[in-house]
């Protein structure tokens, strides 16, 4: 008896252990409130690494370009966007730009040049009138100061338009006339010269593989450009597709006007020098010229009287 009792108590206690080691063991009163602490306490941390990790970008120019862009809609009018687009295009979208980049830019800006013209004038201890200009006339220059950076970046991408499009129309008269298509010869074009025309022959040729035709693609090349010699090509090129005339031919006649309409512009500008120097040789480099001839004649003079 006192055998079977004590296999009993031990299998008892085997079973029990296996059952104690098994079951899950559930945290305390104590050790639920201490996690539930951690809980709080972490979550928000996390949260605010979170946050702190996000780029400065992110985090508050991204926020202070939107509320700018607000501001430049309401001072603008709706009908600058368009506008802002137009100019883009013709000064071939520097570093990406769109409308609202352009109008953010302009009253950060305008806001930049406030806060520095201020900065001037009481530092400097300026007059009324001075301390006016600087208060005023900063923000103004500011805000319209894309707009010049505009203005000149479309005319220096126009004056190289209109110099590279005679060689690109003689390496497109060149392509056609070996035995490739016209969108071939464009693609020749795009890929083996470098500027803006090379850019825009590359955009048309994009149009055209998402499905535009190539008339459309083409005018929309001229609409992008207010160079007259790109816009007498694509009507020329339009017209041929039109009536079916040999793109070879339309392309040797085109070649051979722009190589024209090039010595006539270059001889223009020759017959303009002449014009152009007379200010400078009479404001600067005659009276140097009379200081340096007649200097030492009124220096004897003024000692011999």
């Amino acid at each position: 008896m006192l055998l079977a009792l004590g296999a009993l108590l031990v299998t008892a206690a085997l079973v029990l252990a296996v059952l104690a080691v098994g079951r899950p063991t559930t945290p305390r009163g104590v050790d639920r409130s201490i996690e539930l602490l951690d809980a709080v306490t972490t979550t928000p941390r996390k949260a605010r690494a979170g946050q702190d990790e996000r780029p400065f970008a992110e985090r508050v120019l991204a926020p202070l370009q939107h509320r700018a862009l607000v501001v430049g809609r309401r001072l603008t009018g709706a009908g600058s966007a368009e506008r802002l687009r137009r100019r883009l295009d013709l000064a071939g979208n520097p570093r990406d730009w769109n409308a609202d980049r352009v109008v953010s830019v302009k009253v950060l800006g305008a806001a930049a040049l406030l806060a520095v013209g201020a900065a001037l004038a009481l530092t400097l201890g300026t007059g009324f009138v001075p301390t006016v200009l600087l208060v005023v006339g900063g923000p103004v220059l500011g805000f319209f100061l894309p707009d010049l950076y505009l203005y000149q970046a479309a005319y220096e991408r126009t004056e190289r338009l209109q110099r590279e499009l005679p060689d690109a129309i003689d390496l497109l008269t060149i392509s056609v006339e070996s035995g490739l298509s016209f969108d071939a010869a464009c693609q020749q074009v795009s890929r083996h010269t470098e500027g803006p025309l090379s850019a825009e022959f590359s955009r048309m040729l994009r149009e055209m593989q998402i499905g535009q035709s190539r008339t459309a693609a083409l005018r929309a090349l001229a609409e992008r450009t207010n160079v007259p010699d790109v816009r007498t090509f694509v009507t020329a090129m339009v017209q041929a597709d039109a009536f079916g005339i040999p793109t070879a031919q339309v392309l040797r006649v085109q070649a051979n006007e722009m190589r024209v309409r090039r010595r006539q512009r270059a001889e223009e500008k020759a017959q303009q020098v002449p014009v152009k120097i007379t200010f400078p040789l009479v404001f600067f480099i005659l009276p140097c010229l009379f200081i340096a001839v007649l200097g030492p004649a009124a220096i004897t003079l003024m000692d011999n009287f």
